[in-house]
């Protein structure tokens, strides 16, 4: 099953493990994206994540697709991004995928991830401790202008 969300509101690592968890399945491989305290040598407060809900979910489920086609022994998907502002040491991203061996699961949650930074329309604004921001591109993102800063998370 895939669980796919959008929220302005704090990931639940526990509760995404839950969810993905099972039974029949002997591995539950994670991957958690924080805020981390600073970028280039500046200070960062927070992030701030904005998105084109419709087209960002709709992505999410492609990359679902995808998944199980590369990896057909995926049992459950989730993959949970927060916008509005997430502050220093707080989740922006999780992903967690359930498969019967570790092997399985390892590769498809990087996959996740590597696709989720190249294809979802979700952008990032830094937020440093002088008040300043930038918003800011993904090297990985595949939509990216050459003229331009604009892409997503």
């Amino acid at each position: 099953m895939n669980h796919l969300l959008l929220t302005h509101n704090s990931l639940g690592v526990g509760a995404i493990s839950n969810l993905v968890g099972a039974n029949s399945c002997g591995a539950l491989s994670m991957f958690i994206g924080t805020t981390r305290d600073n970028f280039e040598h500046k200070r960062v407060a927070s992030l701030e994540y904005e998105a084109y809900e419709p087209m960002a979910l709709k992505q999410l489920g492609n990359i679902c697709d995808e998944i199980r086609k590369r990896w057909p022994d995926c049992l459950n998907i989730a993959i949970y991004h927060r916008l509005g502002l997430v502050p220093v040491g707080e989740a922006s991203v999780v992903i967690g995928i359930s498969s019967p061996h570790r092997q399985v699961s390892l590769e498809s949650v990087a996959f996740a991830i590597d696709e989720l930074k190249k294809t979802v329309p979700i952008w990032k604004k830094e937020v440093y401790d002088n008040h300043e921001s930038a918003w800011k591109a993904n090297k990985e993102c595949q939509w990216i202008s050459k003229t331009s800063n604009d892409c997503c998370s």
